[in-house]
């Protein structure tokens, strides 16, 4: 909150001034959020979303073949259960 509140007043001190014109003021801010948000997102450890993707069908597959060794073990245990 303190860098927060320093970054406000460094701000404030050059519109005072006239350091900053309007369409300045913007890019600085802009580049500065866009700054903070990079930041923020690789401490959350984001992925893009091509991996996602990726991951998102790599999981489907082996839900699907998870399922199909499910049934096939399934046969089986009946399969031997008809046995005795």
């Amino acid at each position: 909150m303190e860098k927060y509140n320093k970054l406000l007043r460094n701000i404030t001190e050059l519109i005072e001034k006239g350091l900053f014109s309007s369409k300045e003021l913007r890019k600085e801010l802009e580049g500065s959020l866009k700054l903070k948000m990079e930041i923020i997102a690789n401490q959350l450890n984001l992925v893009s979303r091509e991996e996602f993707e990726v991951q998102k069908k790599l999981i489907e597959k082996l839900q699907k073949d998870f399922a199909k060794f499910k049934v096939k073990k399934n046969k089986k245990k009946i399969t031997k259960a008809k046995k005795f």
